[in-house]
């Protein structure tokens, strides 16, 4: 579930706006330059929404989230193998968190996407983010 788009440009659609974003589903995903893992979605219809999501193999090493048929079926994967995972980042009392409960699921093929809720989750809404093991 790495993110295989380094460098890319990609417009994503989901199938249902993300939190506080509706009714706004067409996205673009932009790796930010010189910073590794670390990509931007903004809105394309020009309502100036924007998130900052990070890859979490590189960020959180040891996020393994079970991801279900029912999160995949909504983007039109059959597998975990056919999505890229993200996690949003933030800022919570001056420090960055990510939310691991919601990842954000981009189908590699269809580019649909969706913010799924992970059922009976050990991970954290705002776990603190530490230094990134660098690639």
């Amino acid at each position: 579930m790495t993110p295989t788009l380094p460098g890319t440009t990609l417009n994503v659609t989901f199938t249902a706006s993300p939190p506080g974003f509706s009714p706004v589903v067409d996205f673009e995903l932009a790796a930010v330059d010189g910073a590794v893992g670390l990509f931007t979605l903004r809105d394309t219809a020009g309502a100036d929404l924007r998130l900052f999501l990070l890859d979490p193999a590189i960020f959180v090493p040891d996020y393994a989230p079970d991801i279900t048929s029912e999160h995949l079926a909504p983007i039109g994967a059959t597998s975990s193998d056919d999505v890229d995972a993200f996690v949003v980042a933030t800022i919570s009392e001056g420090a960055p968190v990510v939310n691991l409960l919601a990842p954000i699921l981009v189908n590699r093929d269809t580019r649909s996407a969706a913010q799924v809720i992970l059922d009976g989750s050990r991970w954290p809404l705002r776990a603190e983010l530490v230094a990134p093991n660098a690639a």
